[in-house]
């Protein structure tokens, strides 16, 4: 009788753990940060540095997934690659080091059916959560401002399980800020000059364009 009740128990949380198993997805990407700011008013690619990202995705269906990563890269910006004259003459220069960890939610658009090995399984999502970052200028600041805050980001991208449980991605998002001090520049004194003011408004942001490969679990190897 012991028997009779434990075999089916035995292979209820066998099934149960390969399902959830087959949610589970690993991955990372590699690509380019870009910064908007003061310095560089408009996106520009040419200014883009390396970056990478590890993150863990949780598929709680084929519409909606969950994910945490963990990302690093470089921001640079030049005044010298702008348009405006007064900008070129102020001459501001900049690097930072970033490390981001964030948490965001995706919505696929068409159903990605990541527990099955088929052919042309692909879909475009969106995503949007929330991130920590943290800062490193290249350079010792001139004034005492606040390293590290919170995020926004949000964007789109694209997903192709392109062999059994590989899958490869592209993406883009933006981060958005609260800092104006990622390009390590909020000069507002009356006495500076016109060609050395920045903008209070325009609060600082930064890009991440990457391609990933991730792996899904698509079944338990019992022992």
């Amino acid at each position: 009788m012991q028997k009779q009740l434990l075999l089916p128990g035995f292979f209820f949380i066998l099934t149960c753990l390969t399902v959830q198993a087959q949610k589970i997805e690993f991955g990372g990407g590699l690509g380019f940060m870009h910064y908007k700011g003061d310095i560089t008013p408009n996106l520009q690619l040419k200014s883009g540095r390396p970056a990478g990202n590890l993150f863990f995705r949780y598929n709680a269906s084929k519409a909606l997934s969950g994910r945490f990563s963990v990302g690093a890269g470089r921001l640079y910006g030049s005044d010298f690659r702008s348009k405006d004259a007064l900008q070129r003459e102020r001459g501001y220069i900049f690097g930072t080091r970033m490390l981001e960890a964030g948490a965001d939610v995706e919505y696929n658009f068409l159903d990605f059916d990541y527990t099955k090995r088929r052919p042309r399984n692909w879909s475009p999502y969106v995503f949007a959560g929330l991130a920590f970052y943290n800062f490193k200028p290249d350079q010792e600041p001139t004034e005492s401002y606040r390293k590290s805050g919170l995020a926004i980001p949000f964007g789109a991208g694209i997903k192709w399980q392109i062999k059994g449980p590989w899958s490869l991605g592209f993406e883009f998002g933006t981060r958005k800020t609260w800092s104006d001090y990622l390009d390590g520049h909020n000069e507002q004194v009356p006495s500076y000059p016109r060609d050395k003011q920045t903008d209070p408004t325009r609060k600082d942001m930064y890009y991440y364009t990457s391609v990933s490969v991730s792996y899904t679990i698509l079944r338990v190897i019992c022992p």
